[in-house]
């Protein structure tokens, strides 16, 4: 396809978001339903709470405490899991032992950016997986070595990497970057740089402006963004 008929999609996200989850999905059936349409997609960090300690914290506490009770908690994965059920996902809530803190899977994800942008896709579908439908703690090095595997990259780089500080400068300037956009709740859809869709759509209306965007940039309308 033409230059014209591409557009690159920044996805902004944290891996323990269930919105993201579902919208991961959405934006694969729109890419589909886009076809005409090539696109581009990159995953761009957001840390729902980065003040979650590094070793993170058991899940239950931490969701008691920010939503205050059992029942509330439950009121939310009941609204989540059948929406979930409808993409595939089978959320798993009760698996998740441990709320991690996501720094260190954010940068394995810029890793896997440098790898190609079908590398990046695996290992945030992996990710997702991992921590929704499998309760694994994407908190756990070794955990984040193993997914790193399975998507393609060198394990071996991302083990001696991820003790290390690593691109985690990088990262957080791109979470302030993104808190300076105005971006404030996730997933966020940024099409060509230049136009947000905000929170987990639907395919249809994700697909829409994909088209729309194309379109305005097939005629000129747009600066190409980098």
């Amino acid at each position: 396809m033409s230059a014209e008929n591409s557009i690159t999609v920044d996805v902004v996200s944290d891996v323990v978001c269930p919105w993201c989850f579902i919208g991961q999905k959405r934006l694969d059936k729109a890419i589909a339903e886009a076809g005409d349409v090539d696109v581009h997609v990159r995953w761009r960090p957001f840390q729902l709470d980065p003040t979650i300690p590094q070793a993170g914290m058991d899940r239950r506490e931490y969701m008691l405490g920010k939503f205050g009770s059992e029942e509330r908690i439950h009121q939310i994965h009941a609204r989540i899991e059948p929406l979930g059920e409808a993409e595939g996902i089978h959320f798993a809530f009760g698996a998740i032992k441990v709320a991690p803190n996501t720094l260190d899977a954010h940068r394995v994800i810029r890793w896997a950016g440098a790898a190609g942008e079908d590398v990046q896709n695996r290992l945030v579908r992996r990710f997702f997986q991992l921590n929704f439908e499998e309760g694994a703690n994407l908190g756990d090095h070794a955990v984040l070595v193993e997914a790193a595997r399975e998507a393609g990259m060198d394990a071996s780089v991302v083990e001696t990497l991820l003790p290390t500080d690593a691109d985690v400068d990088a990262v957080r300037n791109e979470i302030a970057t993104a808190s300076r956009m105005g971006i404030t709740g996730v997933p966020c859809f940024l099409l060509e740089g230049k136009y947000a869709v905000m929170g987990a759509q639907d395919a249809e209306t994700l697909a829409d402006a994909i088209r729309q965007v194309a379109g305005a940039k097939a005629r000129g309308e747009l600066e190409i963004a980098d």
